[in-house]
């Protein structure tokens, strides 16, 4: 079982700034091969912050292990204040899905 995803989330003149650490080993199909093991990473990530997206990607396998994970978002836009909790979630190749959530500070 993955380890929960580290959120940092905090609000500066209507922008919200989320800094996110994904515990995923992230194995590539050449890595996997040399390792002998089945070739793994995520594939899809999605944050929402009060049911509304703020942030989805598709990914490859061209991250590295433990990816770090930035981005923004106009806080009106999205309905986010401080004390809101932005949930993260990612899905791998094999479907495991993890789902942690920080609060907007």
């Amino acid at each position: 079982m993955a380890k929960k995803t580290r959120i940092k989330a905090k609000l500066k003149k209507g922008v919200v700034t989320v800094k996110a650490l994904a515990n995923h080993a992230m194995l590539s199909h050449q890595e996997a091969k040399r390792a002998k093991k089945e070739a793994n990473w995520i594939t899809y990530i999605v944050a929402k912050v009060n049911g509304n997206i703020v942030y989805e990607v598709s990914s490859s396998q061209f991250l590295s292990k433990n990816p770090y994970f930035k981005f923004k978002f106009n806080a009106e836009a999205a309905g986010a204040k401080k004390g809101d909790k932005l949930e993260f979630t990612w899905v791998d190749m094999k479907g495991d899905t993890n789902t942690s959530t920080g609060k907007i500070k």
